[in-house]
C-alpha cells in the first residue's frame, strides 16, 4: 500500500497541472455559447434576396431561389436549386429539364457505387424531412440506406446525393460527446448552468487537489 501511495503522489504531481489546464480551458470554453463565440450574434438578420439568374430558365417561372449548386450525377451536370424556404430540387443544367426524385432503387444504387460495403444493403427506408432519424438531425428528406455492419447512409431524396455516413462508432462517439457536454436530448449545447457547474467544481478540486500535493506528510511512528 505504501508503494501504491508513493506511485499516486508521483502521478499526481505528473498529471495534476494538465488536468487543471484541460479543466480550466474547459471551463471557460462552456462558459459563453458558441453562437456567442461564433460571432453569430452581431450578423445583421437581413431578408433573403432571390439568386438572380439571367438568361436562364433552370429556376422555372415564378420561383425564387436562394442558392443553387452544380454537381455531376451519372456523367452529366445537375443543378441543385434551394428555394427561398428551404425547398430542394434537381434540373438538368444544360436543358432546365426536371429531374425526378431518388426512389429505393437509385438510392441503393449509389451507395453501393459510393461507399465500400455498399453493396451489401440490409434495408432502405424513406424519412420525411420533418421526420429524420437522431443520427442524421438535419430537416432533408433523406432514404436510410441500412448495411449489413450497422452502417447508416443517408442519401437526400431531392438532391441525388450522399448527405451523410453514419457508423457504429458514429454513433457510440456522438452518444459519447452528448455525456461530455451533458446534452444527451440534442447533444448540441455546449454552454448551459449543469455544464458550467460541474466544469467550475471540478477545476476547484483539481486545484485543491495541486496544492496539497506541497502539504508535508507527518512519518507514523512504527510500531514497537
Amino acid at each position: 500500500m505504501r508503494t501504491l501511495a508513493r506511485w499516486h503522489i508521483w502521478l499526481g504531481w505528473l498529471v495534476g497541472v494538465p488536468i487543471a489546464m484541460w479543466l480550466a480551458t474547459g471551463l471557460f470554453m462552456v462558459s459563453r455559447p458558441i453562437e456567442e463565440v461564433r460571432g453569430e450574434h452581431l450578423r445583421v438578420k437581413a431578408d433573403p434576396v432571390p439568386l438572380a439568374l439571367p438568361g436562364s430558365t433552370l429556376a422555372g417561372p415564378g420561383t425564387a431561389l436562394r442558392e443553387m449548386r452544380v454537381v455531376m450525377q451519372d456523367g452529366r451536370a445537375v443543378a441543385i436549386l434551394t428555394g427561398l424556404k428551404g425547398e430542394t430540387r434537381r434540373v438538368d443544367f444544360a436543358t432546365g429539364a426536371a429531374i425526378p426524385p431518388l426512389d429505393a432503387a437509385a438510392a441503393r444504387a449509389l451507395v453501393a457505387a459510393r461507399i465500400t460495403g455498399g453493396d451489401k444493403a440490409a434495408r432502405v427506408t424513406l424519412f420525411p424531412a420533418d421526420k429524420t432519424p437522431f443520427d442524421f438531425r438535419r430537416p432533408v428528406a433523406v432514404w436510410q440506406v441500412q448495411l449489413a455492419d450497422g452502417t447508416n447512409v443517408y442519401v437526400g431524396r431531392d438532391t441525388g446525393e450522399i448527405e451523410a455516413v453514419r457508423t457504429r462508432w458514429w454513433r457510440a462517439f456522438d452518444f459519447a460527446w452528448g455525456l461530455h457536454i451533458m446534452d444527451l436530448s440534442e447533444r448540441e449545447d455546449t454552454s448551459h448552468p449543469v455544464l458550467i457547474l460541474f466544469a467550475a467544481l471540478s477545476l476547484t478540486g483539481a486545484l485543491i487537489g495541486c496544492v496539497l500535493m506541497f502539504r508535508r506528510r507527518k512519518a507514523r511512528p512504527s510500531a514497537a
